[in-house]
């Protein structure tokens, strides 16, 4: 039993050996929050909520999702796994959501794990072809108003 105590115990000391190299990014559109996880692995591997980047229906909503990877190349996450959760909105709201997510994310792993020129180039052509993918848009549903159909739009007045 005292040997169990002291087997446990340096256990619970001892430090990894390696360090993971991981950071965690959000992106947002309207509702749709997504979370997204990059971390170094063997080879490429980006999931949206659990199922593999390239097979997402619609074949629009994917290509908006590998975004990042078409302009910055395949090279620069030829090492890195992308697990990305990612809740509320539409289906058009969370492919933004995780686009942006996803470009985030690299910019970030870029900034803690490698030189400054890499980040900076990267965060420049993202921001070239569309500020989005590093900028939320803050653009949200304005509520609905009482004596009204909608936010706007008012009954018709009758005289009659």
């Amino acid at each position: 039993q005292f040997l169990y105590f002291i087997a446990l115990h340096t256990m619970a000391d001892a430090k990894p050996t390696h360090v993971i190299k991981r950071v965690q990014t959000f992106g947002k559109k309207k509702t749709a929050i997504a979370v997204a996880s990059v971390t170094k692995a063997p080879q490429c591997d980006i999931k949206v909520n659990g199922i593999p980047v390239s097979q997402i229906l619609p074949a629009t909503l994917r290509a908006k999702v590998t975004e990042p990877v078409a302009i910055v190349g395949a090279h620069k996450f030829s090492r890195l796994k992308v697990k990305v959760t990612v809740r509320g909105g539409g289906p058009v709201s969370q492919a933004y959501a995780v686009r942006q997510a996803v470009a985030k994310g690299l910019v970030a792993y870029m900034q803690k794990y490698s030189n400054e020129v890499e980040k900076e180039s990267v965060k420049r052509a993202f921001l070239d072809y569309d500020k989005t993918l590093l900028i939320a848009d803050p653009r949200r549903c304005e509520p609905k108003k009482w004596g009204r159909h909608s936010a706007r739009s008012r009954f018709t007045k009758s005289y009659r």
